[in-house]
Order: structure tokens, then C-alpha cells, then sequence
């Protein structure tokens, strides 16, 4: 299984970006998928997370500016970024929970991030 993040770049202040997550492999099922970033000197933290069925939690620092979403017949989930503001400057991550064929437990993947500059 791999998680392909994409759509990261350089934006003024208050422009925004769409970032996407394209899982692929031998997939079952994929579950919760979730949203992280990392900025330089900081821990990771979790931006937004869509289970299954569609239902969507978001980060304080981010509600009302973001929209997570995800096509399931794509298999790829979707960061809608807007109002971005300098504080926003991160490595983006994307998670996913991946049932394989023939596995009963699902497996946490991580993409390998996509760079997000906001200028001022």
C-alpha cells in the first residue's frame, strides 16, 4: 500500500491550496483517513481526519479555513486549504487506515508529505 501526497507549494497570505492523498496497493478497505503537519522545530499534529461514512473532525487552528474530503472510488482524499495564513507553513502528511485483502486488522499508512509556504 502507498499514500501519494500531492498538490504542496508557495502562496501569499490568505491564498489557498488543494492538497490530495492517492492511496493505492491491494486495498480492501480504507478507513479513517486523517490530515497531519509538521512545521520546522515542531511536533507533528493532526489537521483534519474523514472516517469511512464521511463524517469530518478538524484541528481548532484550522475550522472554518479547511474542508477535508475523500472519493472512495479514487481512493483519494482531499485538503481543501483556504485563508492561509504564515502559521500554516508546514510539511503535510497523509494517513490513511488500510485493510488489505485477507487481513482482518486494519494497517496505519503515512505518505511521504507535501511542502505547504504560506508568505506574508
Amino acid at each position: 500500500v502507498q499514500l501519494q501526497a500531492s498538490g504542496g507549494g508557495l502562496v501569499q497570505s490568505g491564498g489557498c491550496l488543494k492538497l490530495s492523498c492517492v492511496v493505492s496497493g491491494r486495498i480492501d478497505r480504507i478507513n479513517g483517513m486523517r490530515w497531519y503537519r509538521q512545521a520546522p522545530g515542531k511536533q507533528r499534529e493532526m489537521v483534519a481526519m474523514i472516517t469511512s461514512g464521511g463524517s469530518t473532525n478538524y484541528a481548532n487552528f484550522v475550522k472554518g479555513r479547511f474542508t477535508i474530503s475523500r472519493d472512495n472510488v479514487k481512493k483519494t482524499g482531499f485538503l481543501q486549504m483556504n485563508s492561509l495564513n504564515p502559521e500554516d507553513t508546514a510539511v503535510y502528511y497523509c494517513n490513511a487506515d488500510v485493510s488489505t485483502y485477507g487481513s482482518l486488522i486494519p494497517t496505519s499508512f503515512w505518505g511521504q508529505g507535501t511542502e505547504v509556504t504560506v508568505s506574508s
